[in-house]
């Protein structure tokens, strides 16, 4: 069975490859550069939401 996405993006220089481990070009981490599927009947956006919104708040916190 074909892989579903085979198409992977340097995290690095943003170069685009199919290899899985690591970028060709600069060695760096890949992954894959398509979105998550939408679906109406979301089980885990209250979560997202909930994580959203605490890393809002401690990002606008002073340090």
């Amino acid at each position: 069975m074909v892989s579903r996405w085979l198409l992977r993006k340097c995290m690095l220089c943003s170069s685009y490859t199919l290899r899985k481990d690591h970028c060709p070009y600069c060695g760096g981490p890949v992954r894959v550069p398509h979105p998550p599927r939408f679906s109406p009947e979301d089980k885990y956006g209250k979560y997202r939401r909930i994580l959203r919104r605490q890393q809002l708040q401690s990002s606008e916190q002073p340090h």
